[in-house]
């Protein structure tokens, strides 16, 4: 608003206030930074490579950011090497946290999915590889070992492991190149540790191809849960 020489102010349009985005608004940041906030709490990860301006933007304001998260009891995890940057929801003994975040767990087949994605992740990424590629009927092929023998319904089990593909692409742990055709990406070893890959191998292996069905989604063998916005 400016002030005339009478003493009077004279309002001034929401268009001409630079500080304002929208009517009433009493927001401090930039619409950028504004942007990449909201895009955190609507989405698992933030990946640098596949929204570098957003992910340039993060940097510059990252604890402007991390302070508004904490508002909520969200921590920001921000991995520089990986570029990603993925949200964790508060929790304390000593305080009653009201939680943002849930924990979502996997079912059996995303978990099976997931112990493939990561073992191909470790290989290719041990050989040198940059970029790790695959293929869903890999996936799935590799996933319906792990099926019980006596469940004979194929088709009910493809659709639970092209749904669990699906849900993984949805949450950035795979990015869809062409039909069919996936990229890998850094997620995958947030979601699933080593030391929780190791374990789910373990499990595996000593428990047999015919175990697995059911063993798979008991906690002990769960990869990370995901937290998402409730």
């Amino acid at each position: 608003m400016t002030e005339q020489s009478d003493g009077f102010i004279t309002p001034v349009s929401m268009e001409e206030d630079p500080d304002e985005l929208f009517a009433g608004d009493s927001g401090t940041l930039d619409a950028d930074v504004r942007t990449v906030l909201v895009r955190l709490l609507q989405r698992r990860v933030l990946v640098a490579d596949r929204s570098p301006a957003q992910w340039r933007t993060l940097l510059a304001n990252q604890q402007v950011i991390e302070s508004r998260l904490h508002d909520l009891f969200v921590h920001l995890v921000v991995d520089h090497e990986r570029g990603i940057a993925y949200k964790r929801q508060v929790r304390s003994a000593e305080l009653d946290v009201p939680v943002l975040l849930r924990d979502d767990a996997y079912s059996r087949a995303e978990t099976l999915v997931l112990v493939h994605l990561r073992t191909v992740f470790q290989r290719e990424r041990g050989a040198g590889e940059a970029s790790v590629r695959i293929d869903v009927e890999e996936i799935e092929q590799t996933a319906l070992t792990y099926f019980d023998a006596d469940e004979t319904n194929i088709a009910t089990q493809q659709r639970e492991i092209r749904g669990a593909v699906a849900r993984l692409a949805k949450e950035g742990i795979l990015e869809e190149e062409s039909e069919g055709r996936f990229r890998v990406t850094s997620l995958v070893e947030v979601v699933l540790s080593n030391e929780r890959l190791g374990e789910l191998r373990t499990w595996l292996t000593s428990q047999g191809q015919a175990a697995t069905s059911q063993a798979v989604t008991s906690q002990d063998v769960e990869p990370e849960a995901v937290e998402v916005a409730r």
